[in-house]
């Protein structure tokens, strides 16, 4: 039975980890300029999608268990991926040469992409565990 349920929830985490990689959000600089030591503005080549990638990077998807609980860690190492994730505060009208923009508003809206994903997996799990149960039951008793 430990087998079954450490390979149940590899599985939801795994589907998890789809769900929330999908929904992060790719910066994008497409606008975004850099001063050359020669005073050109040329095209930065910056490219988004750190914060996409770090959820790939960051999670190995171990199965632990404490007290019949399997927990498994989903994660994003990226300092500003609960600012991208709840939203924050800004000064607008500040310029940020990263984005070589000014802000423009003083609340930026959170993406939820990690809380939206949790929320479809709890709807999908009972589901997903009874057709894994299924599988498992077949398996052992033939």
């Amino acid at each position: 039975m430990d087998t079954f349920c450490r390979k149940a929830a590899q599985g939801l985490a795994a589907r998890l980890l789809r769900k929330v990689v999908s929904r992060t959000p790719v910066g994008d600089y497409s606008e975004t300029y850099e001063l050359t030591e020669e005073g050109d503005l040329v095209e930065s080549g910056k490219q988004g999608g750190e914060l996409k990638r770090a959820w790939l990077w960051d999670n190995t998807l171990e199965v632990s268990c404490t007290g019949g609980v399997y927990k498994v860690e989903v994660k994003n190492s990226k300092e500003y991926a609960s600012y991208v994730e709840y939203g924050h505060r800004q000064e607008p009208g500040r310029y940020v040469p990263a984005i070589a923009k000014q802000l423009k508003s003083s609340w930026v809206k959170g993406r939820f992409m990690l809380t939206k994903s949790e929320e479809e997996i709890r709807r999908i799990a009972p589901k997903f565990l009874e057709k894994e149960l299924e599988k498992w039951l077949k398996e052992v008793l033939q």
